[in-house]
């Protein structure tokens, strides 16, 4: 068991397994990227789906559409395995092994694995939306027992992720997992990516978070329509279009941001 062990953090914190997730990093931001395009869209009347789904839809009428998902697919299911391996046998850091930093690697390996996943739906012909996807759960489950209240501890903690993005993009603390430039203008570039990306993140996952919430104690599932949703309803807001395209410009810098980690990223 213990060889075992040992050959599984081996391979975890092998230099091709790392790299590969570098990409998936990048895989992320451009990703991020396109959402803030549509969302910018949205803003100026036009049409388009703001999520992972529209996203990545938008990757696969690209040339070579098919191969680049397949690369896509294969960068962020490395770096879930990246993530998961990190939260398992620990990091190379020593000041990532707290409970606190694995229990962050494990959340986000569900993540990526659950980005693979979408990916890998669109490769196979059986992409979906996830606007309908996010409103087809909340309906089933709000008809199960413990539903209701599985639903609101649902929304309460994507609420107090958006929160906690938020206040790590103010307080600059995301630095400490780059390797910061020292040449003033990229380091600057760098942060400022950074703290208006994480801030912008921060916001959208408060909405979605509240959108849910919102829509279970209506008891209209339908109204739970994730990061779409969420961003259209901004939209219908006093000044929506111009606090919506200040958020689709947010993640156009959370991508950039991800892009840059992808190369800085502190191991």
């Amino acid at each position: 068991m213990k060889k075992a062990a040992d050959v599984a953090e081996e391979a975890s914190n092998s230099k091709i397994l790392e790299i590969a997730a570098r990409a998936g990093y990048a895989v992320s931001g451009i990703l991020h990227a396109l959402i803030g395009g549509i969302a910018l869209q949205l803003a100026f009347g036009n049409s388009g789906e703001a999520d992972v789904s529209g996203a990545v839809a938008q990757l696969a009428l690209q040339p070579l559409g098919p191969l680049l998902l397949w690369a896509c697919f294969g960068a962020c299911a490395a770096l879930a395995l990246w993530q998961l391996g990190n939260a398992v046998l620990g990091h190379r850091r020593e000041s990532d092994n707290k409970p606190g930093k694995r229990f962050s690697a494990a959340g986000q390996g569900v993540l990526f694995a659950a980005l693979a996943a979408t990916i890998m739906s669109f490769v196979v012909g059986q992409g979906s939306s996830s606007r309908e996807s996010t409103s087809d759960f909340t309906l089933a489950l709000i008809k199960n027992p413990f539903g209701v209240a599985l639903l609101l501890g649902i929304g309460v903690g994507v609420m107090v992720t958006g929160v906690v993005f938020a206040v790590r993009g103010f307080r600059r603390t995301f630095t400490k997992d780059l390797v910061l430039s020292s040449h003033k203008p990229v380091r600057k570039f760098q942060v400022v990516v950074g703290v208006v990306g994480y801030v912008a993140k921060g916001l959208a996952l408060l909405l979605v978070g509240l959108l849910v919430f919102v829509a279970t104690i209506r008891a209209e599932p339908e109204q739970s329509t994730g990061l779409d949703g969420s961003l259209r309803a901004l939209k219908d807001q006093p000044y929506g279009p111009y606090l919506l395209a200040a958020v689709a410009v947010g993640l156009i810098a959370y991508g950039l941001f991800l892009m840059v980690k992808a190369k800085t990223l502190r191991t």
